[in-house]
């Protein structure tokens, strides 16, 4: 296995880039099928919006895959619509695109902007490139592990992430602006568990609210790998979700982490790292666990630094919803 270097991982972005540009175009062919089906009278007579999803989702994953196998056709895949299929290769050291041809599909069923392709590269078992791109709002974010992350706006100049500089403080949970997710298990326990720890982020203590944190507010973007996004832009302080997947992820983590946010994975993998130099190394274990916390870039203070900030965050968020997070 030849050795990726920084000029290698340069000019596979510059490839990236340009697949995700093609691959939104599509999406957007998508969404104004799914519209036409949506406002039409008589929908028995065509395919309904779940059916082209499906196309479109199997559509954007091909596209995707046949031009990273023409590109590098010694890299792994592994995307969303391939492993729903069967195909579930292992993770190894070579190098292995991960990808999420349409991350947020009940956004894209209902017309609701916030939808985008996620495609990461992980090398060596880490996520170390990361591309996300969302075509409504031509909104375009990028990373590679050890630099700077930046966001493209209507291809403009490249903004460095996060957007405010340096980065604002966070001194507890109580300032914060916190995503979450429903998610798609809504079995009676799985919601019973979230709308209380839900309701502990936001309900007020002082108007009996047991363990309230009074956060400023959450939201639901319907997107992991925008949620990662905007936590990278600084838009949100925090996101934390449970059952998603590496491909969801992949790419919001290169992002997040070029911007000065720190990722890890359940309750038990913090408590395991936090006091160890690998906190904040997301290994393959967390990258497949299936439970991600991500928090931005925090500016230092006196007596703490950025990271000592994060950590503390993230010991408040799971003191609130340990209960959760169990499940």
């Amino acid at each position: 296995m030849s050795e990726l270097t920084t000029q290698d991982l340069e000019s596979i972005l510059e490839f990236t880039v340009t697949l995700a540009r093609t691959a939104g175009d599509l999406i957007l062919e998508g969404s104004e099928a799914i519209q036409s089906v949506t406002a039409s009278k008589d929908v028995n007579e065509k395919k309904n919006s779940v059916d082209l999803v499906t196309e479109y989702d199997v559509r954007v994953e091909e596209l995707v895959k046949k031009e990273i196998a023409q590109k590098y056709p010694t890299f792994k895949f592994i995307g969303e619509e391939s492993y729903s299929a069967g195909s579930r290769p292992p993770l190894t050291d070579e190098s292995t695109f991960c990808v999420d041809p349409i991350d947020g599909t009940t956004n894209f069923i209902h017309g609701f902007p916030f939808v985008c392709i996620s495609l990461g590269l992980i090398y060596k078992r880490r996520p170390v490139l990361g591309v996300i791109y969302n075509p409504f709002l031509d909104h375009l974010y990028t990373g590679i592990k050890g630099k700077n992350s930046y966001l493209i706006k209507s291809k403009g100049q490249p903004l460095k992430l996060p957007l405010s500089s340096p980065p604002k403080p966070l001194p507890s949970l109580s300032q914060a602006l916190i995503a979450v997710e429903w998610g798609s298990d809504r079995v009676g326990k799985t919601i019973d568990s979230k709308a209380s720890g839900f309701g502990r982020l936001a309900g007020d203590p002082a108007q009996g609210v047991q363990g309230g944190k009074m956060a400023h507010s959450l939201r639901s973007m319907g997107s992991a790998a925008l949620n990662f996004a905007m936590v990278a832009q600084g838009g949100l302080d925090l996101y934390w979700e449970v059952g998603c997947w590496p491909w969801d992820v992949c790419a919001g983590i290169v992002i997040a982490e070029g911007a000065g946010g720190i990722v890890t994975g359940s309750h038990d993998v913090f408590s395991a790292t936090s006091s160890g130099a690998s906190f904040g190394d997301v290994t393959e274990d967390i990258l497949t666990g299936r439970k991600y916390i991500v928090v931005r870039a925090i500016g230092e203070t006196e007596g703490e630094t950025a990271k000592q900030a994060q950590k503390r965050i993230i010991e408040e968020f799971y003191s609130t919803v340990q209960d959760v997070d169990a499940n």
